[in-house]
């Protein structure tokens, strides 16, 4: 093997084809960059603008729907406070008008209780009242029973003395009009409840003769009705004196007395 000479050992440079390489690389980047390279950034930048733009809508978008959130918020917030101040509102109306009607209904009993209370009182003063007026009718008719029953000779002669003596008492005026109407007619009637005994009969007529007209004739009569009395009719003019007579004032005052009585209670 021969050894290599130092001459033969260095690299020759062909800066001919080294600078027609350089300006091919020169003019391969210049192509690259201006029909690869340049629309590639303007597509990037496009697509970086377009991005930029959907960012900054979806930003916006993001705000206003954060902010109709927020109205919506508000506005539940709101019709929440509101729906509550409505139902507290309903409810104090529920119950201010639950007891305006239990007060009402409590005065409209009330009413009705003092309106029956009322009645009731009113319906047992009517009663007592028919009572009282019954009773005093029966107890009445029972002494008028007992007097019938009662009734005798002597009670006869008893209510004959009573009558002339009613005679003897007669007011001057009311005399002389007895008087004058017998002279006119020259008659009287007596009437009794019981037949009068001849004694009583001539007592009778005596009295009439003293105290009216002397001599005038007298007529006696039965009239079952006279409780205990005796009658003196002349002309139109009367005068009694029975126990049926004072009985009935007695059960006219007493009927009497009751009914102002009851007129008072029911005022």
């Amino acid at each position: 093997m021969r050894p290599r000479r130092r001459g033969a050992d260095t690299v020759q440079f062909d800066w001919i084809t080294i600078t027609a390489q350089i300006a091919n690389f020169l003019v391969l980047i210049w192509l690259l960059k201006r029909f690869l390279y340049a629309p590639i950034t303007d597509a990037m930048a496009r697509r970086e603008e377009r991005i930029a733009t959907r960012l900054s809508q979806a930003r916006l978008a993001r705000a206003e729907a954060e902010h109709e959130a927020q109205v919506l918020s508000d506005s539940r917030k709101a019709l929440k406070e509101a729906w509550e101040e409505e139902l507290r509102k309903a409810r104090q109306d529920a119950a201010a008008l639950r007891k305006q009607l239990q007060d009402e209904a409590r005065n409209e009993i009330s009413q009705q209780r003092e309106g029956w209370l009322a009645q009731a009182e009113t319906e047992r003063a009517d009663t007592l009242h028919d009572i009282r007026l019954r009773l005093n009718k029966q107890v009445f008719t029972v002494v008028r029973r007992v007097l019938s029953d009662l009734a005798d000779t002597k009670l006869t002669s008893q209510v004959a003395n009573a009558f002339t003596r009613q005679l003897e008492t007669l007011a001057p005026e009311q005399r002389e009009k007895l008087a004058d109407t017998i002279r006119k007619d020259d008659r009287a009637v007596v009437e009794s409840g019981l037949d009068l005994p001849s004694a009583t009969r001539s007592h009778i007529t005596r009295a009439i003769h003293q105290n009216l007209a002397d001599g005038a004739e007298v007529t006696y009569r039965l009239d079952r009705s006279l409780l205990l009395g005796i009658r003196l009719t002349i002309g139109q003019m009367t005068i009694e004196w029975s126990a049926g007579r004072h009985l009935e004032k007695l059960e006219k005052a007493a009927s009497e007395a009751i009914e102002a009585e009851f007129a008072e209670a029911r005022r």
